[in-house]
């Protein structure tokens, strides 16, 4: 089914929308005038799930059509040009945590809930009929009477203006898209303050958190509107800017205009016990979202095909903005161990989506949210960009930016006109090649007859179809080298002249900011792996990080890699730690459990791991270093994979002396010790004390660690019952369900469980998340756990017959190659790799 745009057919210039919202009934009545001009006499609204009454305009009544199909409410006018019609509707309220839906919690024992709304992408017209397309820019008075009970909060986009007859009026919005608006009611703690220039900023929550869990927030919040505010050289349009965690949210958070929306786990922080990794996340969640009401909000993309100019620069925003906010944080380490890699490995496969991306079936918009590109290899082209431009001059172009599309509309074309015109650079010219293109280059640099050459093309992981694609790639090198490469291969010189001019190793793309990997052939990468002791830390990440691609795409054996692991195990650094122990963790696909290959990679972990547990132990020291903090878990989870019986002992008694409040374990290591807890002195007392726990306890992050640790349990019928209560809301809500279900799958005791639930409860599956935007990633996940044949054999097996199921075609078709890939690498070099493991102990 083709897109229609209505818009095309009618421009609306302003709703008046009043809803009245029975909590008990589940359902609401709608009562919203439009007005607009109409270009034809015949029109659509989009509408999905309503029970339209009746169409009016200026006194008749009008004969319509509804069709769910289509989602569309037609009829004809009278006549064209400006018009305002009027529609009476009812509809439920939703349990799919989409258009307007009810969130549940507890407190003391009870459940109570919220009502908050979703409208990106294409769910506000599940609230009131709408063109709901992002180019029809209006402005919204909205007025929600509901089921009230004394102290309830409500609030909405604008301020409260008054109430009357029940119903709570809002002040008139901005012009704005139609999956902005954004209202949300219930029982709410606050917290307010005011930014230097005047902006309202508050944190609402649930009662059944602690008041102090909103003071990070509210701090993160206020302080990143005043950067921005600076930055863009643009003030804060609106005149407040509420964030509200909403106990059930499928996103991580969306930037409703003025209501910004959130996962409780991506707002609230424990002040006194949270990991500093999950404070990083959060302030760069929260600072994401903020980035939007600029970047998305006042300006919006004129079309779904380029979602990526919204979420790519939010996600670039983040860091700068975090960076700027806490410098000690080295926020842009963060970036390379999450964003780079994961764009480099999804980018890798055939088939992959480019940034942007036409759209040519509904279903297909919500499948556009590839977190791997849309937002993490987008970011990564506008870090290329900000280099190649410097902040002065991206500073001046996004004011220009902002000015001439204010209120309005944009393309990717309208970006990069700006930011060239400011810098004097055409800089489309150089990102169409990233842009439009999936994929990216491995740069090969290789010494032939003395020269120094390099060449590129594209990297594959797994089977691919050479398109003999090229990119304008910003080198980046600490040789004598041109800014940027645009052919397919470049002969730099004589080599050993390069060597003595520079006085250093051969490095491409130093800093790792564009979005290419290198291939240095032997003699260019042993003259680095000499100097390793000079490296920086981003340079030895970059070196493992490109090399494990490599390997994983067949360029050099996996084996290889093994001894490299040896030679950083002792380096401080998270960052590579991180790079190292991401090698580390898939040599365990190599092994089958209880192997005597298994006891070997043990061994090796336990080498690998010894020195720097021993040196940072479990218990953090009073001004210890960042990295010191990141790197713990990561060396600590590798000494318990080894059975090393000192961490097992270590982390036993941590558990003991907290045994009647295991919430007040370190939050750093709290993740480790329940699940060594679980794995290595499990009873069924324990399984049930820690399941009791996740479903009472309203700390976020407290609930992802049981969680961890529940799904790791060797017992095969305490995995039963976790796959039991997949399906039971009031243990495991569905937003945390994938989680769940990845945990289980990836326990070699549960995997059969779970796969056998996912393929028998598909239809439940769909009913229950389909039409939601992570519906997709259970395949995702499922294909990132499995490596052996017959996993792959039963994968293809269930999902081919859904390769047509529109927002589900490119993911399976993918994750198959994804898995095809794993399994040809493990059956061809398990061998060697499993002989060059044995070969360092």
């Amino acid at each position: 089914m083709a897109v229609t745009r209505f818009y095309e057919a009618f421009h609306p210039t302003h709703y008046d929308i009043k809803l009245d919202i029975n909590r008990q009934a589940k359902k609401f009545a709608g009562h919203v005038t439009i007005d607009g001009e109409a270009l034809t006499k015949t029109i659509s609204l989009h509408q999905k799930f309503l029970q339209v009454t009746s169409v009016t305009t200026e006194g008749r009544t009008l004969s319509f059509e509804t069709s769910d199909e289509q989602e569309a409410l037609t009829f004809t006018l009278p006549k064209t040009g400006p018009v305002a019609i009027t529609v009476d509707y009812t509809a439920p309220l939703t349990d799919t945590m989409m258009g307007i839906y009810p969130s549940y919690y507890q407190v003391d024992g009870q459940q109570r809930e919220l009502i908050g709304t979703q409208f990106e992408t294409t769910f506000a017209r599940q609230a009131f009929p709408s063109i709901d397309e992002p180019e029809a820019k209006a402005t919204f008075s909205l007025a929600i009477k509901f089921d009230e009970q004394p102290g309830e909060t409500v609030l909405a986009n604008m301020p409260e203006e008054r109430v009357e007859d029940g119903y709570h009026y809002f002040e008139e919005t901005v012009k704005m898209s139609t999956y902005l608006v954004a209202f949300a009611f219930g029982d709410l703690q606050k917290k307010v303050t005011e930014t230097t220039s005047g902006v309202k900023v508050g944190v609402f929550a649930t009662k059944a958190h602690q008041a102090k869990e909103l003071d990070f927030a509210l701090d993160i919040a206020k302080r990143a509107i005043e950067f921005y505010e600076d930055f863009y050289q643009t003030k804060y349009p609106l005149p407040h800017s509420w964030q509200l965690a909403l106990p059930d949210f499928s996103a991580g958070a969306m930037e409703n205009w003025g209501l910004v929306t959130y996962r409780e786990a991506y707002l609230l922080v424990d002040p006194d016990n949270t990991a500093l990794d999950m404070k990083r996340v959060v302030a760069t969640v929260i600072t994401h979202e903020l980035a939007h009401q600029w970047f998305g909000d006042l300006v919006t993309m004129k079309w779904w095909d380029d979602l990526w100019l919204n979420e790519s620069f939010a996600n670039m925003m983040e860091y700068l903005s975090v960076d700027a906010l806490e410098p000690d944080w080295h926020i842009w380490e963060l970036f390379q161990t999450t964003e780079a890699p994961m764009a480099l490995q999804r980018d890798a496969t055939d088939g992959v989506q480019s940034v942007h991306v036409a759209v040519n079936d509904p279903a297909e918009i919500d499948a556009l949210f590839d977190g791997a590109i849309v937002y993490a290899k987008g970011s990564r082209m506008l870090v290329m960009v900000r280099a190649l431009l410097g902040d002065d001059k991206l500073r001046e172009g996004l004011k220009n930016y902002f000015a001439a599309h204010q209120y309005g509309n944009a393309t990717g074309a309208d970006l990069w006109q700006a930011l060239g015109d400011a810098a004097g650079i055409n800089i489309g010219e150089i990102m169409n090649s990233w842009l439009e293109q999936p994929g990216y280059p491995v740069v090969a640099a290789t010494v032939e007859n003395g020269h120094l050459i390099l060449s590129q093309e594209q990297f594959f992981i797994g089977a691919a179809k050479e398109q003999g694609r090229t990119w304008e790639i910003p080198l980046n090198a600490n040789f004598a080298a041109p800014q940027i490469m645009k052919d397919a291969r470049l002969d730099l010189g004589d080599y050993r002249e390069l060597r003595a001019q520079a006085g250093e190793p051969l490095r491409i793309n130093v800093g790792n900011n564009s979005h290419f990997i290198v291939n240095y052939d032997a003699t260019l990468l042993e003259d680095i792996l000499k100097e390793e002791g000079q490296l920086d830390a981003i340079t030895k990440r970059q070196l493992l990080q490109d090399l494990r691609l490599l390997a994983e795409g067949k360029r050099l054996s996996y084996a290889t890699l093994v001894p490299l692991l040896t030679k950083f195990k002792d380096d401080p650094s998270s960052i590579v730690n991180t790079a190292l122990y991401q090698i580390a963790n898939f040599l365990k696909n190599f092994t089958t459990p209880g192997s005597d290959q298994e006891a070997n990679l043990k061994h090796f972990f336990d080498q690998l791991s010894v020195n720097q547990a021993s040196r940072l132990t479990w218990s953090a020291k009073a001004g210890e270093a960042i990295d010191d903090q990141l790197t713990r878990p990561l060396v600590l989870s590798a000494a318990l994979y080894a059975d090393n019986a000192q961490a097992k002992e270590a982390a036993h008694q941590i558990f003991l002396d907290h045994q009647n409040q295991p919430l007040s374990i370190e939050a750093t290591i709290r993740p480790l010790v329940l699940k060594n807890e679980v794995q290595n002195f499990n009873t069924s007392a324990l399984f049930d004390q820690l399941l009791t726990d996740y479903r009472t306890t309203s700390d976020p992050s407290y609930k992802q660690d049981l969680r961890g640790a529940l799904v790791a349990t060797k017992e095969t019928a305490q995995l039963r019952d976790l796959v039991d209560h997949f399906e039971d809301a009031t243990t495991i809500k569905p937003q945390d369900l994938r989680g769940w279900y990845h945990g289980v799958l990836a326990n070699p005791t549960g995997q059969q469980l779970a796969w056998d639930w996912i393929r028998n409860e598909w239809d439940w599956l769909d009913k229950t998340v389909g039409g939601d935007m992570e519906f997709a990633t259970f395949i995702t996940v499922t294909a990132a756990v499995f490596h052996t044949r017959q996993r792959s054999d039963e994968f293809n097996a269930f999902f081919e017959p859904k390769e047509n199921v529109a927002g589900l075609t490119r993911e399976i078709t993918m994750d198959k190659e994804v898995i095809a890939s794993k399994v040809a690498l493990i059956e061809s070099q398990a061998d060697a790799v499993n002989q060059a493991v044995a070969q360092q102990l």
